[in-house]
C-alpha cells in the first residue's frame, strides 16, 4: 500500500488526506457488477472517507458495464461547491457520508463500451453526462419531475457514488451527445448550468421582465446566464466579491452591485430596486440561501413577483420575514436540481448564445497531487480567485 501521508492545507482544508490504496483496502469495490468474474482492469477515484479525508483510490473495474449502461472513460469532472462542502464537514444538508463516497458530479466522457439493449449511441461518441438517476417507478418520475424522485441516485449524494474517476458506467437514457462544436469541459458545465436554467424556467423568465440575483459564485452566475437567454430585460447580480461581479458584467449583467460585509438586508434591497427602474425586480434568484438573503429578496421583489429559493448556504431558515410574501403576494419558489435542461443547455451553448468557458479559471490533471491541490483551489476561492476548478482527465482532442 502506498500511503502519501498527510496534506497539511491551509484555511478551509486543513488536513485532507489523499492516499493512494491497493483495492484490497477498500471495504466495497465500486461499478463492480454482481459476477464474479476477475477483470485486470483498474480504475481510479477521488473517494472521500470523512471530513478532511479524502484519497486518491486504485479499484477493481468490473468486466463489462450493466444491461442500458454505457461505460465512460471521463475526460471532465469539476469541483462543485457540494464537493468542498462534504470534504470539510463530511456532510451538506441531510446528506451525510457514512462510508466511503466517489466524489464529483459534473462531467462528460467518451464512450469505450457499450452495455447489453444500448440504443442510439456508440463506441467513440463524446457525451455529457446528466448526474441524477431516478428510479422511474414514482408519479413525480414518470411526469418528468424526476429531480424530486424520493428514490433518485444522484452523484456523489450519499450513499451514491459520483464521476470523479478515469471510468464510470453510467445509464444511455442519461448521457447526451455533445455537438462537435463543443468540448468535454462545456459538457460537464451543462451540469452547473442546468441548475441556473431549471431556477430560470422555475419563474417562467421571459421578455419584458427584470431580473435580480443574489450571489455571483458559480450557480448565480448560471442563472444570470439563464435569465440572459431566457430573454430578460435587464439583470441585476449583487455579491460582496468585486472579481465575480467583473466577470458577471461580462456575461451580460445589466449592474452589478458590489455590496459591503456589514450591509443590511434592507439596504442591498434598495440598492437592487434603485437598479431596476421603475419597479425594481419581477424575479429575484436567491442563490445564497441564507436568512439575510431571503430578506433581501423579499424586500427587493416587485409586489406580485417571484423569489427562487436555490441556494443551500444555511441550514434551516429561522428568521426570514415570509409575511412579505403574503402582504406583498410575492410568490416563493422552490428550486432544486433540475429536469429535462440537458438538451436545452447543449442548444444554447451550440448556438453561442450561452458562454460558459469564462467561469472556468483554474484546471488540473487527475492525479494524486492534483487531486489535493484541486481541492485546496476550490475550498480557498476568496484567496485563488477560482470560480469553477475543472479536472482534465486524458486526451481532451478524443
Amino acid at each position: 500500500m502506498a500511503v502519501a501521508g498527510w496534506r497539511r492545507l491551509p484555511n478551509l482544508l486543513q488536513q485532507i488526506s489523499v492516499r493512494s490504496l491497493s483495492s484490497s483496502a477498500l471495504p466495497e469495490p465500486i461499478w463492480q457488477p454482481p459476477d464474479e468474474e476477475a477483470s485486470p482492469s483498474t480504475n481510479t477515484a477521488a473517494m472521500l472517507y470523512g471530513p478532511n479525508d479524502l484519497r486518491y483510490v486504485r479499484l477493481p473495474l468490473g468486466p463489462r458495464p450493466p444491461p442500458q449502461q454505457v461505460r465512460l472513460e471521463m475526460k471532465a469532472v469539476g469541483i462543485c461547491g457540494s464537493d468542498v462542502h462534504y470534504v470539510r464537514k463530511g456532510r451538506l444538508a441531510d446528506f451525510v457520508v457514512e462510508s466511503p463516497l466517489v466524489l464529483g458530479h459534473e462531467s462528460a466522457g467518451r464512450i469505450i463500451e457499450l452495455g447489453e439493449g444500448v440504443k442510439g449511441l456508440k463506441v467513440g461518441d463524446r457525451v455529457a453526462v446528466e448526474a441524477g438517476i431516478p428510479c422511474w417507478d414514482t408519479a413525480l418520475s414518470r411526469t418528468g419531475r424526476y429531480n424530486l424522485c424520493p428514490r433518485l441516485a444522484f452523484h456523489a449524494t450519499p450513499p451514491h457514488h459520483g464521476s470523479m474517476a478515469q471510468f464510470i458506467d453510467h445509464p444511455a437514457t442519461f448521457c447526451y451527445k455533445l455537438p462537435d462544436s463543443l468540448s468535454y469541459e462545456q459538457g460537464a458545465m451543462c451540469e452547473p448550468l442546468s441548475v441556473g436554467i431549471h431556477a430560470v424556467q422555475r419563474a417562467k423568465v421571459q421578455p419584458g421582465m427584470n431580473v435580480a440575483v443574489l450571489g455571483a459564485g458559480p450557480i448565480g452566475l448560471m442563472a444570470l446566464l439563464g435569465a440572459k437567454a431566457f430573454g430578460a430585460d435587464d439583470i441585476a447580480i449583487s455579491d460582496i466579491k468585486t472579481d465575480n461581479l467583473e466577470l458577471a458584467t461580462s456575461l451580460g449583467a445589466s449592474v452589478a452591485i458590489c455590496q459591503s460585509r456589514g450591509a443590511s438586508p434592507a439596504d442591498v434591497a434598495a440598492q437592487i430596486r434603485a437598479a431596476l427602474p421603475p419597479r425594481g425586480p419581477d424575479v429575484v434568484i436567491d442563490c445564497v440561501g441564507f436568512d439575510s438573503t431571503v430578506q433581501t429578496a423579499l424586500e427587493a421583489c416587485n409586489p406580485g413577483g417571484k423569489v427562487v429559493l436555490l441556494g443551500l448556504g444555511q441550514d434551516g431558515m429561522h428568521q426570514a420575514p415570509l409575511a412579505l410574501s403574503t402582504t406583498r403576494e410575492i410568490d416563493l419558489i422552490g428550486s432544486f436540481r433540475y429536469n429535462n435542461t440537458y438538451p436545452i443547455c447543449l442548444h444554447l451553448m451550440k448556438s453561442r448564445r450561452v458562454d460558459v468557458l469564462p467561469l472556468i479559471t483554474h484546471r488540473f490533471s487527475f492525479d494524486e497531487d492534483s487531486l489535493a491541490a484541486a481541492f485546496d483551489t476550490a475550498a480557498r476561492a476568496a484567496e485563488t480567485k477560482s470560480i469553477k476548478v475543472m479536472f482534465n482527465l486524458g486526451d481532451q482532442d478524443d
